[in-house]
């Protein structure tokens, strides 16, 4: 049966902080509470939008699963320790479940590359629900070409086919709702399968069924050896697992955000394309995965890295795509209406040719963090980072665009810190691994250069704090890594002073910060609360003797979360709103790190 009120065109955009992510490694869904898958690219991450709701409007595709008439939601999580999502509405006298998951091992079987997974279950008596499958791709919102093979239906855009299996069979028709009655002993499971350029691959849903449930079991087999006695375990693991799901298993590379476009500033312009991969903030993610006993995801990403910079070598590039190679040209979608009005929606990053100095630093470290855990570095691997160090030997004292990439280059004291890392561990990294007496000495020159220079140019005796840019007043949260570099003791006063300097002046109420002063990166509106600069907060508490403020802190932070445990990049500190490309590595990566800072602080402090 067709038809029913609820289509995509009657529904007003979600909170961005109400979605829910599958993943299966390679791309991601954005589901929200009433079932609409309303943002899925194919057959990658970074690849065409199949539905694109999110920021194209309705005419640019969904695929939801729910009640047939409006309800509310009384439960929605993940099941334990994996990737599986539930969520079960009050419907009249019966409860309505959807149970839900992208399948991320297919390796070795005949599978889709791609299949998600989709269980609706009553309880008590039979419940009325709506099936809108509505697949639109890319930037024209293409409508496919259908076909049926039995009972399943198949959307195909010349190399790119989707199937549509359902048990039992339900009647749908792309872009028209079908209504469907849910009973008690009798769930419906739908499956889309995507292929792209290779067969199209037809599973039974009750196989897929099976296959959900070995997936879900897998997950929790990779977060069973995770310290259980670590802080906040459960969430570190929420957030270890958001991290997985969004690195590339073919590549290995972790993407910055599955979205693109969504709003630091709703209605407003700062509406970035996420979908690549940052150097910087997958170096972050593979010293948390090392930190907690996931050495294959680090090894993973460095290896991705190698190849990744080859061509570029020895600079290193701020983004490159999923394959490492070069992002594509920023452009704008004319048309797409964004999210909540945020225009323009864009596609391709610009950023991809400034120069960023701090990269190096996140780099060298998390290679340090590698051989520190016992895993010396392949001789390629060394030669890479070798030539990463000499890079920052000679163009340290260049101005650079800087960790918040703004358009101006300036002499950002941030970089210049990272500089000083890059350097100070890839000596450390000497130590152990062959490096001639001629470079070594290169090194410890700039680098004791650096420290001089940060120290007399970088630092504003009136405030006792490290400031953003040399000869600026103004502050920058990214100095929150101090205590992590060793180049100020932590019982420094300017150390302290940077810390205390930043909660006080870039505070966003609580423990909530923004990066920098706002309004002073050349762009028009504002923006929110920087959420990993909260996270770093908290780690630097925690290595300065003040551990009791960084747990409670952290507990703050945790409620900021979005009911699934998710986080964006940044929180309108008024609403309590998630603002930007979502979920955000970064702020994952920054979690699970103030976590550990916390396991690591002496208990007495």
């Amino acid at each position: 049966m067709t038809g029913g009120p609820d289509s995509a065109s009657a529904r007003p955009p979600a909170p961005i902080g109400d979605y829910g992510l599958l993943g299966d490694t390679r791309t991601a869904a954005l589901v929200s509470a009433d079932g609409g898958i309303d943002w899925l690219c194919v057959p990658r991450f970074d690849g065409e939008p199949l539905f694109g709701r999110l920021v194209g409007g309705p005419d640019a595709g969904t695929f939801r699963v729910g009640p047939a008439r409006p309800a509310t939601v009384v439960e929605r999580r993940y099941r334990q320790d994996s990737a599986t999502l539930e969520t079960t509405w009050a419907v009249g006298s019966s409860r309505l479940t959807l149970t839900e998951a992208m399948v991320a091992e297919v390796s070795g079987r005949l599978l889709p590359t791609t299949l998600i997974v989709r269980r609706l279950s009553a309880e008590d008596t039979a419940v009325d629900a709506v099936v809108e499958f509505d697949p639109r791709l890319g930037v024209g919102h293409r409508r496919p070409r259908v076909h049926r093979r039995h009972s399943t239906l198949v959307c195909q855009w010349g190399a790119l086919a989707v199937s549509l299996d359902s048990t039992p069979d339900v009647t749908i028709e792309p872009g028209r709702p079908a209504l469907i009655s849910v009973r008690p002993d009798r769930p419906v499971t739908l499956v889309l399968a995507v292929a792209y350029r290779e067969p199209l691959i037809r599973v039974d849903p009750a196989r897929a069924w099976d296959l959900l449930n070995e997936d879900e079991e897998r997950w929790r087999v990779w977060t069973a050896d995770v310290d259980g006695s670590l802080p906040f375990r459960d969430h570190v693991v929420r957030s270890l697992l958001t991290l997985r799901l969004l690195t590339y298993s073919p590549s290995r590379a972790p993407v910055a955000a599955p979205t693109t476009s969504l709003p630091e500033d709703p209605g407003g312009v700062r509406n970035w394309d996420y979908r690549y991969v940052w150097p910087r903030d997958a170096s972050i993610g593979v010293s948390a995965f090392l930190s907690v006993g996931k050495p294959d995801e680090a090894r993973g990403f460095l290896a991705w890295l190698l190849h990744a910079s080859r061509l570029q070598r020895p600079r290193l590039p701020a983004l490159l795509t999923l394959h490492g190679r070069h992002v594509p040209a920023e452009r704008e979608l004319p048309g797409w209406p964004g999210y909540l009005g945020s225009v323009p929606v864009r596609i391709g990053n610009a950023a991809a040719g400034q120069h960023q100095l701090d990269g190096y630093g996140w780099l060298i470290d998390a290679a340090w963090a590698f051989v520190r855990a016992g895993q010396p570095l392949y001789s390629e691997t060394w030669r890479a980072v070798r030539g990463f160090a000499d890079v920052v030997t000679r163009c340290w004292r260049e101005p650079d665009a800087g960790i918040w990439e703004v358009r101006q280059p300036a002499q950002h004291v941030h970089s210049k810190l990272m500089a000083w890392l890059a350097l100070d561990r890839a000596l450390r990294i000497a130590d152990t691994h062959p490096l001639s007496r001629r470079r070594r000495r290169r090194w410890l020159e700039a680098r004791d250069a650096i420290a001089a220079e940060v120290r007399t140019s970088g630092f504003d005796s009136t405030t006792s704090s490290y400031v953003r840019t040399y000869g600026s007043a103004d502050l920058d949260a990214a100095l929150l890594i101090l205590p992590l570099l060793d180049m100020d003791s932590v019982e420094s006063p300017r150390v302290h002073g940077t810390i205390d300097a930043i909660r006080d002046r870039l505070s966003a109420g609580g423990p909530l910060l923004y990066r920098y002063p706002p309004g002073r990166d050349g762009l028009p509106g504002t923006e929110g609360a920087f959420l990993p600069c909260s996270f770093w907060l908290v780690q630097a508490l925690a290595r300065t003797g003040r551990r009791a403020e960084a747990v409670e802190m952290f507990q703050i932070m945790l409620g900021y979360a979005s009911p699934l445990g998710l986080y964006a990049e940044e929180l309108d500190p008024a609403t309590g709103a998630q603002f930007g490309n979502y979920p955000q590595t970064l702020t994952h990566a920054a979690l699970v790190q103030a976590a550990l800072a916390i396991r690591d602080a002496p208990a007495g402090e």
